[in-house]
């Protein structure tokens, strides 16, 4: 993603490291996985599947360089980046945190899975530094309720949680329609972190999300943890959520 000027022209010289300017605290790595409704249309800008994994990977395993020259000075954001050692990756500004689920999108839901539970157990502890950055009306707090739970709604709009690696073991949810939701982690620990199967009310769901109707109708979510990912769950394009350029039925 690139800003452009008034006159509609792109930015030039253009600096991807770049904080600032066409971005509020962040960069153009930050900012560039933010087409929530059409995620189908931006990876076919990218090349299709596998660069688009390969660019979502470079974000985790390049350096944590930064351009502060639009501020002057490296930002508390800008630190706090360097500090969780996870790249390019900014979970302390929430403009990036969707970003890991998008994985589901391109058919390699247990890299989502990986950095999911790498998240909750790495930027999150129950002591006074226990946030990586900002609060900001509480974005950060219910990304760690969703994700706990093993799902995310990524795109606004959309009736569809993503999924990625429960943190529990079980969680009861009451509904307020009256029903129960039952989340259930069989097998779970800090090694199995990779999702087997996920079954609803004893179905198996293939799927990467699932719906707000589901989850209100109750009963009960299993999540079959282990140890080495299942790269066959997930991987079709009739798994993937709702893109605008993709029309699943």
């Amino acid at each position: 993603m690139r800003g452009k000027n008034e006159d509609g022209s792109f930015q030039s010289p253009f600096n991807p490291l770049k904080w600032g300017d066409a971005f509020t605290e962040g960069n153009s790595l930050h900012y560039t996985w933010s087409v929530f409704h059409d995620i189908e249309g931006l990876k076919q800008l990218m090349g299709g599947n596998k660069e688009f994994v390969a660019t979502l990977d470079g974000v985790f395993t390049m350096p944590p360089k930064f351009d502060c020259s639009y501020y002057g000075f490296p930002i508390h954001e800008i630190r706090e980046m360097q500090i969780v050692n996870m790249g390019n990756y900014a979970h302390g500004n929430q403009p990036i945190q969707h970003m890991i689920y998008l994985y589901n999108y391109a058919g390699e839901p247990w890299k989502a899975q990986f950095h999911a539970r790498n998240i909750l157990n790495k930027l999150y502890s129950p002591h006074p530094d226990g946030y990586c950055g900002d609060e900001d009306n509480g974005q950060t707090s219910a990304w760690y309720v969703f994700s706990s739970l093993g799902f995310y709604p990524v795109c606004p709009g959309t009736d569809e949680y993503v999924f990625g690696s429960p943190l529990f073991d079980q969680v009861e949810i009451q509904l307020p329609n009256g029903k129960k939701l039952e989340v259930i982690a069989e097998n779970n620990s800090e090694m199995n972190y990779y999702v087997g199967e996920i079954s609803l009310n004893g179905k198996n769901h293939s799927r990467n999300f699932i719906t707000h109707e589901q989850l209100l109708q109750g009963g009960t979510l299993v999540y079959q943890m282990q140890q080495h990912p299942n790269k066959n769950r997930g991987s079709k394009t009739e798994d993937f959520p709702f893109s605008v350029s993709l029309k699943n039925e």
